[in-house]
């Protein structure tokens, strides 16, 4: 393998240094005056974190290539600073058969712009009916630890105890994606004065916070591993906290979206009234949730930032609001959006982002070669990136197949320069290599 040498870099916003990369790992760093590599970067300015990880994508195929495929996510992916990504499990088969998580591995061994870890289904098609092939994946090739019905909620509890139960075994976890379904029978937005003024069908804070005090009990009871995906209410953040003081081996995820927009963007933003670009699973909350959402990952009460990256192709999103597919696109303007909520408001500085967005993700996800501080002997997983750049979202402009974000012609700090995987790049001057 080749030898580069980033110049000036300042790893995790500290003092600037040189960082060489040689044969997978970070050789040296520090300052490098007279070494000498294969290929230099200039990193003046830029700030260097280890290569990050999302534990919550949507990577589409096998089954829905119209929307994303494994190639064209795990692009999107190194454009957003990401050098490992965990593939969800509802696809088309699901992702419940050491077959299908074995197909996805070997798609990303084949075709990533980063590495895929799938993530295996809880129950058989998704159904809550029954427990998936849970230590068959985590035997597989692919290795499986996390295990989620992402886009349903394990409801039955018996089911759940069980799942938490199986995956101990093996050091697993399950992501549990909490909705109570009678809660939320057409539910459309955020129960509240927005959608009591639209006419939307609410979707009540507590259908996720029920969901969640049963699973840290659950979790507790058996002494298990439990994730818990998207997080988006204060009243959530309150129950995790508590199941954390505990002892309780709880762990928590938040989106960017819901680090960054309300409810209200429904109402009126930029993009009109009724968007719905804005729809999306949980749905967007009130202002005072986002405020507790941010201060709960500031204090580490919510571990990570996960992206929910959820493609859609243009039929699904541009149709009207209660026909509309739930979810958005995310990978490319994550760091960007993390900057904007935490960074720029002094919440987090940037050994807090290097923390929540690759080391802890890495952690809960078991990704030994990820998350590691760039230091000699470390994988060579580096993302620069700069903070000082401004520039309006094009939906245009990404790679993703799809094009649904909510952040089109909003200007959003920062612009990832160049991503390292392994020490080979993928991503150079911001483009694709």
């Amino acid at each position: 393998m080749s030898t580069i040498l980033i110049r000036g870099a300042r790893i995790l916003g500290g003092a600037p240094g040189d960082i060489l990369l040689r044969d997978g790992v970070v050789a040296e760093t520090g300052d490098l005056a007279g070494a000498r590599a294969d290929q230099t970067v200039d990193a003046d300015g830029l700030v260097a974190l280890p290569g990050l990880v999302d534990l919550h994508t949507h990577l589409r195929e096998p089954g829905r290539e119209d929307a994303e495929t494994v190639e064209t996510g795990t692009q999107a992916a190194a454009r957003g600073g990401y050098t490992a990504v965990h593939a969800m499990a509802n696809t088309s088969p699901v992702a419940d058969t050491a077959g299908v998580v074995e197909q996805v591995w070997r798609l990303g061994q084949e075709h990533g712009h980063c590495d895929v870890q799938p993530v295996g289904a809880v129950t058989s098609g998704l159904e809550g009916r029954q427990l998936a092939e849970l230590g068959a994946m985590a035997d597989s090739a692919a290795r499986v630890r996390v295990f989620s019905d992402d886009g349903k909620c394990v409801s039955d509890a018996v089911l759940m105890r069980r799942a938490l139960e199986y995956v101990k075994a093996f050091d697993g976890v399950v992501a549990q994606h909490a909705q109570e379904p009678r809660l939320t029978e057409g539910a459309q937005l955020n129960e509240g004065e927005v959608s009591a003024r639209l006419g939307l069908t609410g979707w009540p804070a507590v259908a996720e916070e029920a969901i969640i005090a049963r699973d840290c009990l659950l979790a507790a009871h058996v002494g298990s591993r439990l994730h818990v995906c998207h997080v988006s209410t204060a009243g959530s953040v309150e129950i995790i906290r508590w199941a954390k003081s505990k002892g309780w081996d709880v762990t928590a995820e938040v989106t960017p979206h819901h680090l960054l927009l309300t409810d209200s963007c429904a109402e009126s933003s930029p993009l009109g009234s009724y968007n719905p670009i804005y729809k999306v699973n949980p749905p967007l909350r009130t202002a005072e949730d986002v405020r507790a959402l941010r201060e709960a990952l500031a204090d580490g009460t919510i571990d990570c930032v996960a992206t929910d990256h959820a493609p859609h192709p243009v039929e699904d999103k541009e149709t009207e609001w209660a026909a509309a597919a739930m979810g958005m696109i995310g990978l490319e303007t994550a760091l960007s959006v993390v900057q904007e909520a935490m960074v720029d408001t002094g919440l987090l500085d940037w050994a807090g982002v290097a923390d929540r967005m690759s080391a802890r993700p890495a952690r809960i996800g078991r990704l030994s070669g990820h998350g590691r501080p760039i230091e000699p002997g470390a994988p060579a997983n580096v993302t620069l990136y700069d903070p000082s750049a401004r520039q309006p979202v094009d939906p245009a402009a990404m790679v993703s197949k799809s094009r649904n974000t909510p952040y089109e012609g909003l200007t959003l700090p920062g612009r990832v320069v160049a991503t390292f995987l392994r020490g080979r790049p993928t991503v150079l001057e911001g483009k694709l290599v």
